[in-house]
């Protein structure tokens, strides 16, 4: 008796939970049909925005690629986001906390990430104004180099002599960057001390000749040389010409080294620093004694 009690109340057990089932299927069916579609159509929607997006930044001049698949992954989650809290209101779920508990796990999320956070600011604001770009040389700080690629959290560069650099783009967009590359057309100056005895008409003449026969060095703005300063030990002659940004640095040295050479051939001398030191003997001071004559009268 007891043994067939227990099976019935068993039994009982197990059709009260299926007339449940039935009755949450019944009550959810339409509910559960509706998020399925939801999250079809969501994961179809979301990556049709996220292509046109990437499409849409694509057509405008100067949007980086790695700028167009930032924006077009956050629009992505964005709509995604935007279906799980539709689907959870299909079932009766108080969206509005969970709308709260987002934000709260977002601003925690941001708190903790706040270095993180700043380079991608920083990083979208490069790719977007392109204070520089790949391939350019930099100098924003003291970190100096020839870009090399330009991500949503650093900046690869490599410096002069050859070496790595990773710079936060933080640092990089709170500095004031200098940009050698970005200008086409460059002015240099070449400023050579000579002697207050020689000849600065020769001096400048020289110099201009050496500035006007070098093919690299621009008709217009013309070449032009003047005295720029009167040194300790030296005049300062200065030359002054523009050239291609690429030359820059060869025109300079095959320059100054020719001068050099001119200056030689024609007798200008570039003095070492030196100095002119006047010993004046005041009234109460007693003359210094002869120690040469001393030693003799010994």
């Amino acid at each position: 008796m007891d043994f067939d009690a227990a099976e019935n109340n068993i039994l009982t057990t197990a059709e009260a939970a299926w007339l449940q089932v039935q009755e949450f299927a019944v009550s959810y069916a339409l509910s559960i049909l509706g998020a399925i579609i939801l999250i079809l159509v969501g994961f179809i929607a979301a990556g049709i925005l996220a292509r046109w997006t990437r499409a849409a930044l694509g057509r405008l001049p100067g949007v980086d690629e790695t700028l167009r698949r930032f924006l077009s992954k956050i629009v992505r989650y964005a709509v995604l986001i935007l279906v799980g809290v539709t689907v959870l209101a299909q079932f009766g779920v108080q969206t509005a906390s969970i709308i709260a508990a987002l934000g709260a796990v977002g601003l925690a999320i941001g708190l903790a990430l706040q270095g993180t956070l700043q380079n991608i600011a920083a990083g979208i604001m490069l790719l977007a104004l392109k204070p520089f770009r790949v391939g350019e040389y930099i100098d924003a700080g003291g970190i100096a180099g020839t870009v090399e690629e330009i991500g949503l959290f650093a900046t690869e560069l490599q410096s002069a002599d050859g070496v790595y650099v990773m710079a936060p783009n933080s640092e990089l967009w709170n500095k004031a960057v200098t940009n050698y590359s970005r200008n086409a057309l460059r002015r240099n100056d070449i400023a050579i001390g000579i002697g207050y005895e020689d000849d600065i008409d020769l001096a400048q003449e020289l110099l201009l000749k050496l500035a006007q026969g070098d093919q690299r060095v621009l008709a217009v703005p013309a070449p032009e040389t003047f005295v720029g300063a009167l040194g300790d030990s030296a005049v300062m002659v200065t030359v002054r010409y523009w050239t291609a940004a690429t030359d820059y640095w060869a025109v300079r040295f095959d320059i100054t080294k020719a001068a050099k050479q001119a200056f030689d051939a024609n007798g200008i001398s570039i003095p070492f620093p030196q100095r002119q030191i006047h010993f004046v003997q005041g009234e109460d001071t007693p003359p210094r004694a002869n120690t040469s004559q001393k030693a003799s009268a010994g």
